[in-house]
């Protein structure tokens, strides 16, 4: 059976005959197909805090099917049916969810500037009804400079892909800018917003000859990853991605938080807020726990001689 994007999972059908038992409406960007794991990832964080799906806890997700125009109609539906928590994933649907509810509690997550983003006041002390997770942290794009740096020892120039639209974009590239003037690489901003444009933006980086491609973490992006590591690949460019998914692809490499363990934490929040807890009084988390992946085949295609050092510190080699 389908799901399309105001699927409602089966068991919270249930809900209406269950009236003290706490539903959670969850709100996604992506396809079903896609964000599978990510979803389970949610459910697996309420099972281990004791929730079992259906008796204690109704879950209903919404999904927009890759459509951000959507995002309000779903959440709209969502406020109508009076869920007791939101959980929204990344930027987008947790602006939509913000827009469309001051009262209900709100939990983002996968949201790279919740600040910058007008989603909470700080992190320390989120305010109104909005708290939940971050990907950003400080160090993140020198650290993926420095390991591009390890992998091919001379890098003079990188291109940076990014989607202008997403407000993390320019917090992403500010970092990269301070990184890159440490190491002294010249950097060389690339821009897709449309499918159309991710070609000629590779073909620009061939132009000024970059060493090497770092595409910043951006839900629109992400669903053009095959195209990306296929020119990738095709141009022999090396590249660094945010999301393992591109590496899963075939991309060569990427560094950043372990998002399913994002998702599943989403559940602690649920439980402090279903237990009393206000949103404005949980601090914002950012991540803590990162994963380095590498594709030891696309190494190889590309002449690349991976490093003891990196493949020592990998948290998974594919071959």
């Amino acid at each position: 059976m389908r799901l399309g994007g105001a699927a409602i999972w089966p068991l919270a059908a249930h809900a209406q005959q269950r009236p003290n038992v706490p539903r959670i409406g969850y709100l996604f960007s992506f396809t079903p197909s896609e964000g599978r794991h990510l979803w389970e990832a949610c459910r697996q964080g309420l099972r281990e805090l004791g929730y079992v799906e259906g008796r204690t806890i109704m879950l209903e997700p919404r999904w927009a099917d890759g459509q951000h125009e959507r995002l309000p109609g779903l959440v709209a539906d969502l406020v109508r049916r009076n869920v007791d928590v939101i959980v929204a994933a990344a930027t987008p649907a947790s602006r939509a969810a913000k827009a469309a509810t001051s009262t209900i509690p709100i939990v983002i997550v996968a949201v790279g500037a919740p600040v910058r983003a007008g989603l909470v006041a700080s992190l320390a002390r989120p305010g109104g009804n909005v708290t939940g997770l971050s990907l950003l942290t400080a160090d993140l794009s020198g650290k993926r400079l420095e390991l591009l740096l390890e992998i091919l020892r001379k890098v003079s120039r990188v291109a940076v892909l990014m989607n202008p639209v997403n407000p993390v974009s320019a917090i992403f590239w500010e970092e990269t800018q301070v990184a890159a003037r440490k190491l002294g690489i010249d950097l060389q901003r690339l821009e897709a917003r449309q499918p159309e444009e991710i070609e000629p933006a590779f073909g620009a980086a061939m132009a000024q000859s970059a060493d090497a491609l770092i595409v910043f973490d951006d839900p629109a992006l992400w669903s053009y990853r095959a195209r990306i590591v296929a020119l990738a690949t095709a141009r022999k460019i090396p590249a660094m991605y945010g999301l393992r998914d591109f590496v899963d692809e075939g991309g060569l490499m990427s560094y950043g938080p372990d998002r399913p363990d994002q998702y599943r934490r989403t559940a602690t929040f649920v439980d402090k807020i279903l237990k009393g807890a206000k949103p404005a009084d949980l601090p914002v988390e950012q991540p803590t726990k990162f994963e380095l992946i590498v594709n030891l085949k696309t190494a190889q295609a590309l002449g690349l001689d991976m490093p003891t050092t990196i493949l020592l510190r990998a948290n998974e080699v594919i071959e």
